[in-house]
């Protein structure tokens, strides 16, 4: 984890636990010219109130309509939507407490900035002196205090942005929904608006449900990473689970960079890779039962060739800035190592790698 990540992790604070959104059983098919899709399949998740949770996955998984579902702009086949407890499945969005923010921020251009955040207050008839009082506290909260009077236009893309997040939070959502509210930034601010999101949300203490397909974005700003494919929840669970404990070789390949291949459970603490065994800190497998290992990159120590578990050349070396990226070719086989030492093209090297940087994980089949 990067000292960036570690800074955001540091803002989180203790919130009393308590479920907000409840997705039960949720089901959704598509019509499509190839034939119906499916978009969403059982899906089942309990969100609580003041987590900041990103819904993660590769494109067409199905996180963006899970967001839709949630606000109110979809409506699954089956299942239900709650809202503390209270079935939401019929109300329409814009009565249900969340507000959502896109990826094109959808300002209104003939509008100033301030006549932008106050729309939706203006709509719920609220005093103007209560209006101008929390048009000024959100543009303090995003930091653009004095920008009332801008046109939409002469803003950046981050300001921008961080006007249609106050005009979302002004009216006081209960759960806000952001749809990969940051694609559309470079890398530099893109960084700069995570820890600004965080810091916002870990303010307000309002639920954040943030839909990004970004694995690092999703680890520098969640306190819970849901991971979706082909419309199903692979995993969810901390950052730190979803990085180290990989729920299945999916969910290891989509989360970093990693080192797949089949393997042999031969007992408990005993598998077979690579075609020699290794000892590993897993257990309650069948004997023999076919499973994949998963190994980080990062997680394989480099010594000398003829004192390595296994043995192999460097084919190519890349500088990453903090470590060097190699590619090793051992008996046919391709490892992808991150580390901090370097070695020569052609040279080889031995690799050693320690029982609880195994990853055994069972097939999907």
């Amino acid at each position: 984890m990067s000292d960036r990540q570690r800074e955001v992790k540091v803002m989180a604070s203790e919130i009393k636990r308590e479920t907000v959104v409840s997705i039960k059983d949720a089901y959704l098919r598509y019509a499509s010219e190839k034939g119906s899709v499916t978009a969403l399949e059982n899906v089942n998740l309990e969100i609580e109130k003041g987590e900041f949770i990103c819904v993660l996955g590769p494109s067409g998984c199905g996180k963006s309509t899970l967001l839709k579902i949630i606000a109110g702009f979809e409506f699954a086949d089956d299942g239900k939507v709650l809202f503390q407890g209270k079935d939401i499945n019929d109300i329409p969005p814009y009565e249900r407490p969340v507000n959502t923010v896109f990826q094109k921020y959808a300002l209104f251009p003939h509008m100033n900035i301030y006549e932008n955040i106050a729309f939706g207050l203006r709509i719920k008839k609220l005093p103007k002196e209560e209006i101008d009082r929390k048009v000024k506290e959100m543009l303090k909260l995003v930091a653009l205090e004095g920008y009332e009077n801008r046109k939409v236009d002469s803003l950046s893309g981050g300001q921008q942005q961080r006007i249609a997040i106050a005009r979302a939070l002004v009216n006081e959502p209960k759960v806000l929904l952001l749809d990969e509210p940051l694609g559309a930034l470079d890398l530099k601010l893109r960084q700069e608006m995570q820890i600004e999101l965080k810091r916002m949300q870990q303010k307000l203490g309002i639920t954040f449900i943030f839909v990004t397909h970004d694995q690092e974005e999703a680890l520098t700003m969640s306190d819970t990473i849901v991971v979706m494919n082909k419309g199903l929840i692979q995993q969810k669970g901390t950052p730190e689970d979803i990085y180290n404990e990989p729920a299945n070789a999916f969910v290891a390949d989509f989360i970093g960079e990693s080192n797949i291949l089949d393997g042999v459970m031969v007992e408990d603490f005993k598998v077979i890779f690579a075609d020699r065994e290794f000892e590993c800190v897993d257990k309650g497998f069948e004997p023999n039962e076919e499973i994949d290992v998963v190994i980080r990159p990062e997680d394989f120590k480099i010594v000398k060739a003829e004192e390595g578990m296994l043995k192999g050349t460097v084919k190519s070396v890349i500088f990453k800035g903090v470590h060097y990226e190699m590619v090793v070719e051992e008996n046919n086989r391709t490892w992808i190592l991150h580390n901090i030492k370097f070695a020569e093209v052609d040279s080889e090297i031995g690799l050693d790698i320690y029982p609880e940087d195994i990853h055994i994980m069972k097939k999907v089949r």
